[in-house]
């Protein structure tokens, strides 16, 4: 009974106060970087699904996280109850690519660095992080080729063979990879990762492509976009 009289009184003593003026001061450090992570994963995210409404939720989920580790730090009680009731409720998101996971967690980490009160770790390895991913994409600009998914689909397969596409996208294409083709009597289409060197190009490919048959359904699909 002593023991667990003890171990009680220790639960209830060790709630500390947060100082309110070092909780508001983190909270809008947290706030700022979680808003350039957000600009940063728009600006140079590969993700296909739309990057700035998913980047929106980086500041909220950056802020929530500092206010829950905060909270939770000056109690042991708290701590274990959070536990708890995160065994009890599944966090389910639709996160269909991992780079979005990193994005995620990186906005995690920004709030319980703030949280522990550690500013200048959390600052010094956010801008770290950034400075990272800033060269991996002009690294990235420098040395690959602009990348495209092309499909093209024609209703009158007898009229447009698929030979013809591959020699018209090879005049003017950097590169030509096929990779789907398929063929019924009524329709053919064809997949390719295509490479381009400027806007020029895809528009010379593009009318060439509408020379071999007026019908072709054209369609283009890229990550980050090309550069002029």
């Amino acid at each position: 009974m002593g023991k667990s009289q003890t171990f009680q009184d220790f639960l209830t003593t060790q709630s500390l106060q947060v100082p309110v003026g070092g909780f508001v001061l983190n909270l809008v450090l947290a706030a700022i970087l979680a808003y350039i992570l957000s600009l940063v994963y728009g600006k140079f995210g590969n993700s296909l699904s739309n990057r700035q409404q998913f980047a929106r939720n980086f500041v909220l989920i950056t802020m929530t996280t500092m206010l829950i580790i905060s909270i939770v730090k000056s109690s042991l009680a708290l701590s274990l109850g959070l536990v708890g009731a995160l065994s009890i409720v599944r966090f389910r998101a639709a996160i269909k690519e991992p780079e979005e996971l990193a994005y995620l967690f990186l906005a995690i980490a920004i709030g319980l660095g703030f949280g522990a009160d550690q500013r200048i770790i959390t600052v010094v390895a956010f801008g770290i992080i950034i400075g990272v991913i800033w060269m991996k994409n002009v690294y990235q600009k420098k040395e690959e080729n602009q990348n495209l998914y092309l499909t093209v689909t024609s209703n009158n397969p007898h009229k447009t063979e698929l030979d013809e596409i591959v020699d018209t996208l090879k005049r003017h294409c950097s590169n030509v990879s096929l990779k789907r083709f398929d063929e019924t009597k009524e329709l053919l289409e064809a997949s390719f990762v295509v490479g381009y060197d400027d806007f020029q190009q895809l528009n010379e490919s593009k009318a060439s492509l509408r020379g071999l048959n007026d019908s072709l359904k054209i369609t283009f699909l890229d990550n980050n976009g090309i550069s002029s």
